[in-house]
This record gives C-alpha cells, structure tokens and sequence, in this order.
C-alpha cells in the first residue's frame, strides 16, 4: 500500500507507559484463545456487532480501510470482502502476539488484498489521508491516550472518509439500576470463565476494570468532535451496553487524497 506507510514509525511514548505494559501483558496471555473467550463472553453477539461496524462504513468496492488494534483479524477479514480484491485493508495492532494470529487468519482465509502492520495507534505509522474508513472494535479502551488515537484516526482518513468505532458503553434505556446490575453480575463471571479456558482469570479482570474505566457515550462523542471529527453519531445497542460512534472526517477531498 504505497499511500500508507509514513517514514515517521511510532516509538513508545512515555506517557500511558504503564497501562501499556500491562495490555501488552494481557494480550500476549489471551492470543491464541482470544476468539474463543469472545464467543463465550458474548455468547457470539460479538460477530454480529463487528458486521454492523463494518455496514457503517459504508465502503465501496476499490476503496482503502485500516482496522486498528485489530487483534485476530475477524474485523480485517469483514472490511476485506466490503472492499474486493481491487481494495485494500490494513490489519494494525501494537501486540506482536495479536498481529500473529490475525496475520495467520488471513492466509488461512485468503485475505490476499489485507496487510498487517504492528503499530501504536496513539502515534499511527501512515500518511495522512491514505484510507476511506478507520473502525476499531473494542480496541479503543486499551488506548493509553484516547483523544490522541481518535486525532490519529482524523489525520489518516481521506477528507470525506469515515471513522466507526465499537466499543463498551455505559447502560442507559430500560430501568438503569437493573440493566446494570444484571450487567456487572455476568461480567463478574468473565475471570472465572478466563481460569477455566485461558488458565489466568487476571486478564479477564483487567477487562472488567477496562470497562468500567472507560468514557461514556456522550463523553466518546465530544471527544471525537474534539478530534475533528463532523456528523457524530452514537448507536446505544442492548440497552446501551455497547455502543458504535460513527464520524465523518469533513470537506472535500484536496490533491493526494482519494
């Protein structure tokens, strides 16, 4: 992808140092069973939710798309197909450990039109303007620095291209009290679920704690009009447990970008 890589490569900022020592060490715990902990802990909805992340981009055949902390490759593999083989997708994750079984994935699905890239999605190693859309599908939480990824996700989309994030929410429709509780009730299973299939119940935790760290909705849409972005909207599903922003990166598309 000759628009896509810059000769500025990220290097390890020292700010967020540690929440990003301890995601590298959860994700090289839970890589090679990381989709299988996905369909357990989401009783499958995860396919689903990625699909209707990639339905918001709204790609045409030929065009460019860059999933970040793209981890097993389930999202590139989708954006790939939306694209055909006259496009082009980067599968991007800064765990070496991730990038390893996505890469795998996409051999073995034959994801010919996808390139995987190790890069820090605070400090993203592509021009400006190089891709049509950006998703990212619970990858934005483990950002050390949320408003820097979503500037960074501003800067190499092409004027006119689309950003779509997926992420957990905070519950906010039906009686709020108990969504939430029976909420924190099954997420409290997750550790335990991790012993039992992954043998560590301490990256399921570190989930949990993730989660509840994470901005609210109205929080992620400021910020991503902060970063730039135009036409934010959130979609609440179930209840709010989970929720997809949609940004529209404005203006017409200047010379080298499209």
């Amino acid at each position: 992808m000759d628009a896509a890589v810059s000769d500025s490569a990220s290097s390890e900022p020292t700010a967020g140092a540690e929440q990003k020592r301890r995601s590298a060490e959860v994700f090289d715990a839970v890589a090679e069973r990381y989709d299988v902990m996905n369909d357990l802990m989401s009783l499958g909805t995860h396919r689903l939710l990625k699909r209707a992340l990639v339905e918001l981009t709204r790609l045409r055949r030929g065009q460019r798309a860059l999933d970040l902390a793209g981890g097993s490759g389930d999202v590139a593999a989708l954006l790939a197909l939306a694209v055909g083989g006259s496009g082009s997708v980067v599968l991007a994750d800064i765990n070496a450990s991730m990038l390893a079984v996505g890469r795998d994935r996409m051999l073995d699905e034959g994801c010919a039109n996808v390139d995987c890239v190790q890069t820090d999605g605070t400090r993203l190693a592509f021009q400006g303007g190089a891709f049509d859309a950006v998703t990212v599908a619970f990858g934005l939480r483990n950002f050390a620095d949320k408003n820097a990824g979503l500037r960074e996700m501003h800067r190499v989309l092409r004027r006119g291209g689309v950003a779509v994030v997926l992420e957990f929410a905070k519950p906010r429709a039906g009686p709020p009290r108990l969504l939430a509780g029976l909420w924190d009730a099954y997420r409290g299973t997750w550790p335990i679920l991790g012993r039992l299939v992954v043998g560590d119940a301490a990256p399921y935790r570190y989930l949990v704690d993730s989660i509840d760290s994470h901005p609210d909705q109205d929080t992620i849409t400021g910020m991503m009009e902060h970063a730039g972005f135009a036409e934010v909207e959130c979609h609440d599903i179930f209840g709010g447990i989970v929720a997809i922003h949609r940004g529209v990166r404005a203006g017409e598309p200047s010379a080298g970008e499209g």
